[in-house]
């Protein structure tokens, strides 16, 4: 079912150019409003972003090798995995989001990691965090250098490195199989009785928060497979199941949290999220896919963020005392893009930044103050 979302926002540019920080003043007017700033203003902003303290944060982590974290896909601590920290891709990301530039060192350190991870290099090294966990456990690797490719081919694509033939590559590799499983009886009924356990089907290929948000960055390939885009829109509208699950990997099962199985959204009837940070991401993923208006939780929240803008469109619910809070890491690299929390304004910017984005995404008509 198609559900009603508003085609216009409003948004109050002079207000976040004022008080927002030099990524977000940089990316409304480089991506929402282009043209808004002059070159020169443009320049003294990107000389801004290279000194932000929030890029120094994730770059004095990063190890000589472009890892971080000594793991790949950690978003939180894994006792079993060894994980303390937050891993490569999701810093990577974030560097992204920050606005660094494709010529700063880390950011080359990353891609040339990344793009060895994306090829078919068999060196166990290249397992990082399961390296020691799988070591002996036959059927394992391919399923986690699967997942670690389609991790790194998303990073890839954010970073805009979407027309490289290796990302473009990997991108119509895995929409095939993500294709095949939407086509499939496997899409209504993924798992398999393992035990007194229930664990996903060994054919089934669910879309991942990685692949969708490959697609997402790659327009190109979803003009080629408009289909499929179709058809994932439709599968991510649906409320996910509640069944609990695990993959069997080996004589191991795990309990992956970035696989998709209908809308990972969790939203009240008045359109509150226990997530707001990974809500609005996922709707700019949506957005960019062009299958917001697919989204059920997307409209609710969507509702309840208008119902907390003042006149002028600056999100202001009441009693805010700090930024918004996640449940999860998974937008840990979206969210927050400002990292002082003491000022006011500053636990506002990153949802009214977002917002705007979303709109401007979305293709709704803009209107500005």
């Amino acid at each position: 079912m198609f559900l009603e979302l508003p085609t216009s926002h409003h948004i109050p540019l002079s207000w976040l150019l004022a008080s927002a920080c030099p990524p977000i003043k940089y990316r409304l007017a480089t991506e929402v409003f282009p043209g808004v700033l002059d070159a020169a203003k443009l320049e003294a902003l990107r000389t801004e972003i290279d000194g932000y303290p929030g890029i120094k944060q994730v770059v004095r982590k990063q190890k000589d090798t472009g890892i971080w974290g000594g793991n790949l896909l950690g978003v939180s601590p894994n006792k079993t995995l060894g994980i303390k920290d937050v891993g490569t891709f999701h810093q990577f990301r974030r560097l992204v989001e920050l606005g660094i530039s494709p010529n700063a060192r880390p950011f080359r350190l990353a891609s040339r990691l990344l793009y060895r991870l994306l090829s078919r290099d068999e060196d166990p090294k290249l397992l990082f965090e399961y390296q020691k966990y799988f070591v002996a456990e036959i059927g394992t690797e391919p399923w986690v250098r699967e997942i670690v490719r389609e991790a790194a081919a998303a990073a890839l694509a954010h970073a805009g490195q979407g027309e490289d033939p290796r990302v473009r590559g990997a991108a119509h590799r895995i929409a095939n199989m993500v294709s095949q499983f939407l086509r499939s009886e496997l899409a209504e009924n993924p798992f398999a009785k393992s035990g007194r356990a229930w664990v996903l089907s060994p054919q089934a290929y669910p879309p991942t928060v990685f692949s969708v948000t490959l697609l997402a960055y790659l327009p190109a390939v979803q003009r080629e497979r408009a289909g499929l885009v179709e058809r994932l829109g439709g599968y991510l509208g649906n409320p996910a199941p509640k069944k609990a699950f695990s993959v069997a990997c080996g004589k191991r099962q795990l309990k992956p949290n970035f696989l998709l199985l209908g809308d990972p959204v969790h939203v009240t009837a008045a359109g509150h999220t226990d997530d707001l940070p990974f809500a609005l991401h996922w709707m700019e993923i949506l957005a960019r896919l062009g299958v917001l208006q697919r989204s059920a939780s997307a409209a609710k929240i969507w509702t309840r963020l208008l119902k907390d803008c003042d006149r002028e469109g600056v999100w202001h619910p009441k009693n805010l005392r700090g930024l918004p809070k996640p449940a999860s890491l998974w937008a840990y690299h979206a969210m927050p893009l400002e990292v002082d929390a003491k000022r006011a304004e500053a636990r506002q910017t990153d949802v009214t930044f977002r917002m705007a984005l979303i709109a401007r995404l979305a293709g709704w008509d803009l209107t500005s103050s």
